[in-house]
């Protein structure tokens, strides 16, 4: 019995975390469509893409959505300075709840792991 509830109990606490990591990711998508998608969208007519193949030469994916070595930290300096030809992003115009958010769906972790060291 106590096993039956636990599952139970484990079966609701799941579900409510993937709930929110649903609206997360949302919130993260839309903002990445958006703000980032024009110049770093998956495929050969994104300049930000072809940027970062250059950059890169294959080592790591030019397609944001495609790395998986996006610290938090890398990804809001670069919003908020700007590199070379990208323009930086003032809160105005993606908020820090937004940015948060955003790097949270380019890691593709919910806010509890993303928070944890």
């Amino acid at each position: 019995m106590k096993f039956t509830s636990a599952l139970i109990l484990a079966g609701f606490y799941l579900s409510n975390s993937l709930g929110a990591w649903a609206g997360e990711d949302a919130q993260g998508k839309q903002v990445f469509e958006k703000w980032c998608m024009p110049c770093h969208g998956k495929g050969t007519e994104y300049p930000g893409t072809l940027a970062l193949d250059a950059r890169y030469k294959g080592a790591v994916p030019g397609a944001l959505e495609d790395r998986t070595d996006l610290a938090p930290a890398l990804v809001q300096y670069f919003v908020r300075n700007g590199i070379s030809v990208m323009p930086f992003f003032r809160k105005t115009e993606i908020s820090d709840s937004e940015l948060d958010a955003l790097t949270r769906y380019l890691q593709k972790q919910p806010a509890q792991a993303a928070a944890q060291p």
